[in-house]
């Protein structure tokens, strides 16, 4: 048995696997939805798919996933995220490899499956820098938008400010409401595999740099925020929110 009472088998426990199944399909309907407007759009030559339904889908569809099964792996569905979670004592190291990958590999996932039956089309669905928007600046916003979206993750799974379900509002809002405005700016990621995953797909990893620094280094910034705001993570709710809930 393990530590937290979950059975192991063959080397790890099934709760175990079932979290990193949990972020690989979530990030795959994440990352789906994400860049699949725009590759739609490109396919059939007309802008069926609007700016606003683009950058609002994938709000719509966090929540939905953090609904469905949040209480499996914690729905990170983000690097960022697992990372934030984990050097806020929330979240255990020891298996913040196995989400990563999980992430990285869903995402690749939803764009292999765009492209291979929709066809590649250029820059269509990724994020790259607008004009007028330098790599450098691109990092510099993609910095402050992940900081307010973990903050908004971490306030809602904290003990002292735990929402539940209404978590999947405040974050599914927060996606959408950061892609209306900002969207133009820098496509409004806020997430290294949902920018890097497709990008490798398509070949077109331009400015990628950026996409992965800025989230990153958004990470210890909101956890500092959230000491300030909260004091100390670790608590039992902020945990379970993390971790997940299923244990067999």
């Amino acid at each position: 048995m393990r530590a937290n009472g979950d059975p192991i088998v063959g080397g790890a426990s099934p709760a175990w696997w079932r979290r990193v199944f949990g972020e690989l399909l979530g990030t795959f309907f994440l990352v789906l939805v994400s860049v699949g407007p725009g590759v739609v759009n490109q396919r059939i030559d007309a802008e069926a798919v609007s700016r606003t339904a683009a950058v609002v889908a994938p709000g719509l569809m966090v929540a939905s996933i953090i609904l469905f099964m949040g209480a499996v792996s914690g729905a990170h569905l983000n690097p960022s995220v697992t990372l934030a979670f984990a050097l806020r004592r929330d979240f255990p190291w020891r298996r913040v490899p196995g989400y990563l990958i999980a992430q990285f590999t869903g995402a690749v996932a939803a764009a292999s499956l765009l492209a291979g039956t929709l066809g590649g089309h250029g820059t269509a669905g990724l994020t790259l820098p607008g004009p007028g928007v330098d790599a450098p600046l691109a990092l510099l916003w993609e910095l402050v938008l992940t900081v307010g979206l973990i903050s908004t993750i971490l306030g809602t799974a904290s003990g002292s400010q735990n929402v539940g379900p209404l978590a999947a509002v405040a974050v599914g809002g927060y996606l959408a409401l950061a892609g209306l405005w900002a969207s133009p700016l820098t496509g409004a990621s806020m997430n290294i595999v949902r920018s890097l995953g497709p990008a490798l797909v398509y070949g077109q990893p331009r400015a990628w740099w950026a996409y992965l620094l800025g989230p990153l280094l958004a990470v210890p910034v909101a956890v500092g925020l959230a000491a300030l705001l909260r004091g100390p993570g670790g608590g039992r709710i902020s945990r379970r929110v993390a971790q997940g809930t299923v244990r067999h």
